[in-house]
C-alpha cells in the first residue's frame, strides 16, 4: 500500500500506524500538494480528506477503518475505492483521549465518480 500525505500531518501518520498494526506493509510518500493526485485518481472534491492511499488497484481516501479496507479487498467490487471525507472524530488516526467517536459513513466510490454507503459507523 502506498499512502500519500502531507509531511506535517500527524493524524495521517496515526492512520498509517493503524494500517501497520493490522499487518499492511505501507510505503509513505510525503507531498505538500496532493490536489493533482486526488484529481488524477478521480476523487470528487466534496469527498477529499487529508491523505490518499492506493492498494491493489483501489484508492482509499481519508481515515477509513482497516476493517472496511479488508472487506473491500475481500469482496473486490468494481469500483475506484473507498472515501471518507473530512476528518471524523474517533475515526482511525483521529482518536481523542475521552474515546468519543462521531458517527460517520464510509462511501464506495464507483468508476463514474458516484458514491453509495459502504459501511456506517455509529457514534460512541
Amino acid at each position: 500500500m502506498v499512502v500519500h500525505k502531507s509531511p506535517s500531518c500527524g493524524c495521517c501518520g496515526k492512520w498509517v500506524e493503524h494500517l501497520e498494526q493490522a499487518g499492511f506493509p505501507v510505503e509513505v510518500r510525503n507531498d505538500s500538494d496532493l490536489s493533482a493526485l486526488k484529481s488524477r485518481l478521480g476523487i470528487p472534491p466534496e469527498m477529499v480528506s487529508c491523505h490518499t492511499a492506493e492498494v491493489d488497484g483501489y484508492v482509499i481516501e481519508g481515515h477509513v477503518p482497516v476493517t472496511d479496507l479488508e472487506r473491500l479487498l475481500a469482496e473486490r467490487p468494481p469500483a475506484r475505492g473507498l472515501v471518507l471525507p473530512g476528518m471524523p472524530l474517533g475515526s482511525p488516526g483521529m482518536e481523542v483521549p475521552n474515546g468519543r467517536k462521531d458517527a460517520f459513513s464510509v462511501e464506495l466510490l464507483d468508476k463514474q465518480g458516484n458514491t453509495r454507503t459502504f459501511q456506517q459507523h455509529p457514534s460512541q
